[in-house]
């Protein structure tokens, strides 16, 4: 069945896979924004502890069952259950985890299409055509409507290639760009006046704070939404898996890219701030509290790139080809979710399966750009604040308390014959089952009621 469905060739091409689909735009903007807000290094520790105790453990619930069954989310979930109740539990939970999978791609896919936007405009300016940049950087909805059409159409093209043709290949290709291209911003910004007050912020810890509850909270919610849980992505990606390789393992490299770019990140985004504040830019708002995280993208960092001239242009060129990148490598993971759901259950080909459901997404962009006050925030909110928590909560669920133990070892043998004498089995299974839900569900009730 694996084989029919596609299988990813190499391990480095699943953790490229697996990691582009982690990385995405809130990685790089989201991460170091919330960590300067939280105390800087304070969450960062607190980030970085959390993401292999939380995040860590509920990727591998998803890993492990995507693999078991080598099928879609309803199926991977249908086929675990051992009655009649938990089977009609876990085919709603697969089919919600698509429909949220598509929403959050069809708001995503118009911020995308703004970094596609400021990208050209950056080339424009670049080549004298003031005016085509101006049109570029200004809200409209020919421009946005434009731009989410191209981004989308460049995810279905990736897409309707295949798991090896097109998810893997791809992966492969854009990830190594998108890894040199954050490194060379880094050591740009890093060379100008203000990074170093940015850097203090970053790495040295204000201690008090590594306790408070709300910076504890914000970071189990980075560290879970950092690896694209709770939408069946990485359980699909799972699926993808060979029986040959060793799960734990490749769990923990896809976890380990995923903190180290976010991390990264942080070298860029914070620094870049104070270089803007120290260029006359303003990053705080009017109650001190550093400014919102659209904000940041899309008027401060290029407020700062307009105070450095001709360099600035290529500076902001080669940031708004990495955030399009970042979002890229996100994207093609979110449509394979509903994708591969079609194929396998209703015998679609992949083709028509990805023009289908790519041309209903970007329907539904349309429509929130149609309504974008009333719709795009409600979106936003609806799909990552309260569905992909609970959604996370229910894959926990699934594979610590539904499936049956023996199964699922049996299933981790596969590739890691000495399982039980490692320390993964001795931790794991505990911490799926009591843990992870339980900090899933804090997460949840933190966005509901602050």
């Amino acid at each position: 069945m694996a084989s029919t469905r596609g299988e990813f060739s190499s391990r480095f091409g699943f953790i490229m896979a697996a990691a582009g689909s982690a990385v995405g735009l809130g990685n790089i903007w989201g991460f170091p924004t919330q960590a300067a807000s939280n105390g800087g290094a304070a969450f960062l520790l607190v980030y970085l502890v959390l993401a292999f105790s939380l995040a860590y453990p509920a990727l591998m619930a998803e890993l492990i069952i995507g693999r078991h069954a080598h099928a879609n989310a309803v199926s991977a979930l249908r086929l675990i259950s051992p009655g009649a109740l938990t089977r009609r539990i876990g085919m709603s939970t697969g089919i919600i985890g698509f429909i949220v999978a598509s929403l959050i791609l069809s708001f995503y896919g118009i911020v995308a299409g703004w970094m596609i936007a400021y990208f050209l405009a950056s080339l424009a300016e670049l080549l004298g055509l003031d005016g085509a940049a101006g049109w570029l950087t200004t809200f409209g909805l020919p421009r946005n409507v434009l731009f989410m059409l191209v981004f989308m159409v460049l995810t279905v093209g990736i897409i309707s290639e295949g798991v090896r043709e097109g998810i893997e290949r791809w992966s492969s290709r854009l990830m190594p760009i998108l890894l040199v291209t954050l490194l060379l911003l880094v050591a740009y910004v890093l060379t100008l006046d203000g990074a170093t007050d940015g850097l203090k912020v970053y790495l040295l810890p204000d201690f008090e704070r590594v306790l408070s509850p709300k910076l504890i909270i914000s970071a189990l919610g980075a560290a879970f939404f950092s690896l694209s849980l709770g939408v069946g992505t990485m359980l699909i990606y799972g699926s993808y898996v060979s029986d040959r390789e060793n799960l734990p393992a490749l769990g923990g490299m896809v976890t380990l890219v995923d903190i180290s770019i976010a991390v990264l990140a942080g070298f860029l985004v914070l620094p870049a701030m104070y270089v803007a504040l120290n260029n006359g830019v303003e990053i705080f708002n009017a109650s001190g509290a550093l400014i919102s995280e659209d904000t940041l993208i899309f008027t401060v960092l290029p407020a700062l790139f307009d105070t450095m001239g001709t360099a600035g242009v290529v500076v902001s060129l080669t940031f708004f080809f990495l955030m399009s990148i970042a979002a890229l490598t996100s994207s093609i993971s979110m449509l394979e979710v509903p994708v591969a759901y079609t194929i396998e259950e209703h015998g679609v080909s992949r083709k028509t399966a990805v023009v289908i459901i790519g041309a209903l997404i970007a329907g539904v962009s349309t429509l929130i750009l149609l309504n974008f006050g009333e719709l795009f925030g409600f979106v936003i909110a609806l799909t990552t604040r309260y569905s992909q928590p609970l959604l996370g909560f229910m894959f926990c669920i699934y594979a610590g308390w539904i499936w049956h133990r023996d199964s699922l070892l049996q299933e981790l043998r596969k590739g890691y014959p000495e399982v039980e004498r490692g320390l993964f089995w001795k931790i794991w299974p505990a911490y799926v089952r009591v843990v992870c839900p339980v900090i899933i569900l804090a997460i949840f009730a933190q966005s509901i009621w602050g």
